[in-house]
């Protein structure tokens, strides 16, 4: 059987991701109030995440992308973080939100939050939409959390089982 007719389980439904977006935004207005914000979202998989959350942050925004890969085509990290497209501005002038999808080993949040650390920026906080804390290999949390949600693998909403299904607006899990 193909993965494309495999049952689907719903974790997130399309009204509960916006609802939860929403509350984020209220809650980074509030965060970044007196301060420079710039999100840099983490391509591939953070784009549709990254583009709703910061229609929801009533405050100037700058946003920039950096793409990283530690996934390739499966559906479990390589452990390695590789920088395929780095941000082209200088960080110290900002107060720095990285925004991903998903955290679940944290290795790309740390590696990422370690690189553009060393380049001074005010401040650097991570937002992820989902966090699979049992899957950590590393002590590194998020600062602000859309969803936790269990050791499954899911797609969706951004995510992806090789290059597709980012476009599914909730987040699902295949079942046998």
């Amino acid at each position: 059987m193909s993965i494309e007719n495999k049952k689907r389980e719903v974790l997130l439904s399309k009204e509960a991701i916006e609802n939860r977006v929403a509350e984020l935004g209220v809650e980074l207005t509030e965060a970044y109030k007196d301060k420079n914000l710039l999100v840099i979202s983490l391509l591939k998989g953070s784009f549709i995440f990254t583009a709703d959350l910061v229609r929801k942050i009533d405050l100037p925004v700058r946003i920039e992308f950096m793409t990283t890969s530690s996934y390739g085509h499966g559906e479990e990290t390589s452990g390695k973080l590789k920088v395929v497209q780095d941000v082209q501005v200088s960080l110290e002038a900002y107060d720095v939100l990285v925004v991903d999808d998903i955290t679940d080993s944290a290795l790309t949040m740390t590696g990422v939050v370690e690189i553009l650390g060393e380049r001074n920026p005010k401040s650097i906080k991570s937002c992820v939409l989902l966090d699979k804390p049992s899957r950590r290999k590393t002590e590194y949390q998020p600062d602000y959390v859309g969803f936790e949600i269990p050791d499954k693998f899911i797609v969706g909403y951004g995510l992806n089982y090789g290059d597709y299904f980012r476009n599914i607006d909730h987040v699902f899990a295949f079942v046998d």
